[in-house]
């Protein structure tokens, strides 16, 4: 889908390939309008159940041909029994719990949304992530890590900013030194996800799709960069979900801002640490 004017539910919407010509901040209603594109990316943070249900609206929505998650590994899909409807089967073959998701209940709805679109796993091994840290994402990516990137170091001044962020995020409790490869194995998913969204428009035609954390829906950083970067012809909408005031100009095409969900507590807490 090329540049230009697309009328839906009754909403004018003016779609360029690099994105929406006017960002902007919309209710859980307006995803009842989205605009028709190739591939929707649906930031989330995973313990928040209004996020997950702002999801399985869109894709309701949107029914896409295939649905891409960051939680699934490529080689358990295989494993996924064929009646979507039985989360407690669906959660038991994706060994959800042990590998430390948020309560998949939350998560089943997005599945049964869109019942015959495919599912594709773009989850990153835990011995390709250490790789990432160790040797950097190109090495733990192989073949095709050029197209996403990952071949070239980032410019020093988003270098620090992401060690930045990524540290914070962390509550300053991690080695501030471990930061720099800990921005190699975020690059590393990120291109795990683009890789997988473009081997599903491939197989599917499209529409595509994409449950991940909001980092990963960045349009600045995150899979939609990289799309753009690999394959510029695919259109790409990037909706980020953010809890408490978002911050200027936050990196989506839309956003929509929620609170967090009761009874989380302080998530520092685990660290035992705040920054000095």
């Amino acid at each position: 889908m090329g540049p230009g004017r697309i009328i839906r539910g009754g909403c004018v919407w003016l779609i360029l390939l690099t994105g929406l010509a006017s960002a902007r901040e919309i209710g859980p209603g307006d995803l009842d309008r989205l605009p028709q594109v190739d591939v929707v990316v649906l930031g989330e943070v995973h313990d928040n159940p209004d996020h997950h249900a702002h999801q399985a609206r869109a894709v309701a929505v949107v029914q896409p041909a295939a649905l891409v998650f960051e939680m699934i590994l490529p080689e358990q899909v295989r494993a996924l029994p064929s009646d979507r409807g039985d989360g407690v089967a669906m959660a038991r073959a994706l060994d959800w719990a042990a590998r430390g998701w948020p309560d998949f209940a939350m998560y089943h709805p997005i599945f049964t949304a869109a019942p015959r679109a495919r599912i594709y796993g773009a989850d990153v091994p835990q011995a390709a992530l250490v790789r990432a840290m160790e040797a950097g994402a190109a090495a733990a990516f192989g073949m095709g890590a050029a197209r996403f990137g990952l071949t070239e170091p980032l410019p020093q001044p988003e270098q620090a900013a992401r060690e930045r962020a990524l540290w914070a995020a962390h509550c300053f409790a991690l080695p501030q030194e471990a930061m720099a490869g800990m921005v190699e194995a975020q690059r590393l998913r990120d291109a795990a996800l683009a890789r997988a969204v473009l081997r599903a428009m491939a197989e599917t035609g499209g529409p595509v799709a994409v449950i991940t954390g909001t980092e990963h829906a960045r349009r600045d950083r995150g899979v939609p960069a990289l799309l753009a970067r690999a394959a510029p012809e695919v259109t790409v909408l990037a909706l980020g979900q953010i809890e408490g005031p978002a911050e200027a100009d936050p990196p989506f095409d839309l956003w929509i801002t929620t609170d967090a969900p009761e009874g989380r507590g302080d998530p520092c807490a685990a660290f035992g640490s705040i920054e000095g």
